[in-house]
């Protein structure tokens, strides 16, 4: 028997140990584009980190020093205070924590709740929006002074008759309010609730007090009891 094998016979040999060359540089190829691409992505992260990690090349801005205090003579309910304050300084931080008078509170801070209602030179305003030396020379009228020196004034008398508060935080922005609303009112000043601002209110409706106190924030809600309160002091003086 003849041990030559045909010519087309299929080989016997290892492929296994043998690297096909067709494959090889498509391998590489593939292989060295992805090293490729993480070298060039940690290469353009690099100056990245190094500008978040670099020190800041200006100093850090500092915050002005505080303006020196100076003296103000505030006409607080009668009496004249002698206060050393800063310039800025709000009336409202001025009552509570310079004067000792903490009936005046505290509440938003930015003008929108009422309860820091006083009363300057009879006119209603937000204590925690203006300066306390703004008002030096003037007369301020706080909770503490609504009241005389033997008796409570009319409203305060109507708001404990109406149970016209219930937790009793907003009651002394609510009481300064009420006392001018009644004052403006009787001076003839028209609001947003007047039907011809033109001329002089006809008559303190309920419509008339709700819009003359809406600048002032009852959380509890006792907004029916504080206007009838309100009406009450309005019929009893005409």
């Amino acid at each position: 028997m003849s041990n030559e094998r045909p010519l087309d016979a299929p080989c016997d040999c290892d492929d296994a140990s043998q690297t096909s060359p067709s494959r090889a540089p498509a391998d590489v190829t593939r292989r060295r584009f992805l090293q490729s691409a993480a070298a060039a992505a940690a290469l353009s992260a690099t100056p990245h980190l190094h500008a978040q990690n670099a020190p800041s090349a200006t100093a850090p801005t500092q915050a002005p020093p505080p303006a020196p205090a100076q003296p103000v003579r505030l006409d607080i309910n009668g009496r004249e205070y002698a206060l050393h304050i800063e310039p800025r300084v709000t009336l409202l931080d001025a009552l509570r924590d310079y004067a000792g008078l903490t009936g005046t509170k505290k509440g938003c801070d930015r003008g929108q709740c009422g309860a820091c209602t006083v009363l300057v030179e009879g006119r209603r305003i937000n204590s925690c929006l203006t300066l306390a030396v703004m008002h030096e020379g003037q007369r301020i009228t706080t909770v503490e002074g609504l009241a005389g020196v033997a008796s409570l004034s009319p409203v305060q008398r109507a708001f404990i008759e109406h149970d016209a508060f219930q937790c009793g935080f907003c009651t002394p922005g609510q009481l300064c309010s009420a006392t001018a609303c009644l004052s403006e009112f009787s001076a003839g000043t028209a609001s947003a609730a007047t039907p011809d601002v033109r001329t002089r209110p006809a008559q303190l409706s309920d419509a008339e007090i709700r819009e003359r106190m809406s600048g002032n924030i009852c959380r509890c809600g006792a907004y029916v009891n504080i206007v009838a309160a309100v009406r009450d002091v309005h019929t009893a003086s005409a």
